[in-house]
């Protein structure tokens, strides 16, 4: 059986390094095992190495040396598709089909047995039913990155991994979408979200705190806090990122 819902770690990361174009080191000895049934945030500014991350989660990025596994299965693994989604930060979405069709299209590409019931059902997790027969070109931003996510729902994926899904969206959304993230994350679905907003943090079940390519922190927020005697996450990450680059 590749998944147990009472697995401790989904994800087991040992001593991971990426090195990217030009000899940029990218992530550095990166070693944390993330636990099942959370929402996960890898947090950290512009630049820290949180896509990097995210990709070598999928087995997305080639890397230099460590290793990366998921539900037991080296990360990228064949055995792996259909039990974890990706959502990237561009928005995966074709521009001259209407959203039920993007999303139908990606229902295929995963052979789902029941592709029409499951567009039905991603469309209205994410709020967009009324919106199906629209061509996507005619979406706000908002809405684009909401077909991208209904994409990413189909087939009930039990990892969800989700590089800056909130990004340019207004204060009302997002908190529709947290919303959404906590419901799936209560029936079972495993979450990991990157974000550069600090605020978001508070909003996740465990945090990774990254800065330049390197974990600064794993932990969660209320523990981060009481760790670092502060009173907020981003005072946290600002107290151990200094204790870092001492």
């Amino acid at each position: 059986m590749l998944y147990c819902r009472q697995m401790a770690s989904v994800i087991s990361i040992s001593h991971l390094q990426v090195v990217l174009g030009h000899g940029y080191l990218a992530l550095d000895d990166v070693s944390v095992a993330l636990p099942s049934g959370r929402i996960t945030g890898i947090i950290g500014p512009s630049g820290a190495g949180k896509t990097t991350l995210i990709r070598t989660i999928v087995g997305r990025q080639r890397i230099r040396s460590g290793t990366v596994s998921v539900f037991g299965e080296p990360a990228g693994s064949k055995v792996l598709r259909g039990h974890v989604s990706y959502m990237t930060q561009e928005q995966s979405v074709y521009q001259d089909l209407s959203v039920a069709e993007n999303v139908r299209y990606f229902a295929a590409m995963l052979g789902l047995k029941k592709p029409q019931a499951a567009v039905r059902e991603v469309l209205e997790l994410v709020d967009l039913q009324q919106k199906s027969g629209l061509l996507v070109s005619d979406l706000s931003g908002g809405q684009k990155q909401r077909v991208s996510l209904a994409s990413a729902l189909l087939g009930k994926p039990e990892l969800l991994v989700l590089d800056e899904p909130t990004v340019g969206l207004d204060p009302v959304l997002r908190e529709q979408l947290w919303e959404l993230f906590r419901r799936l994350r209560d029936e079972g679905t495993t979450i990991i979200i990157s974000s550069h907003v600090m605020d978001e943090a508070e909003r996740c079940d465990d945090l990774l705190l990254v800065r330049e390519g390197k974990l600064v922190a794993h932990g969660t927020p209320k523990g981060l806090c009481e760790r670092t005697g502060t009173k907020s996450v981003e005072a946290s990450f600002l107290k151990l990122a200094g204790k870092e680059a001492s």
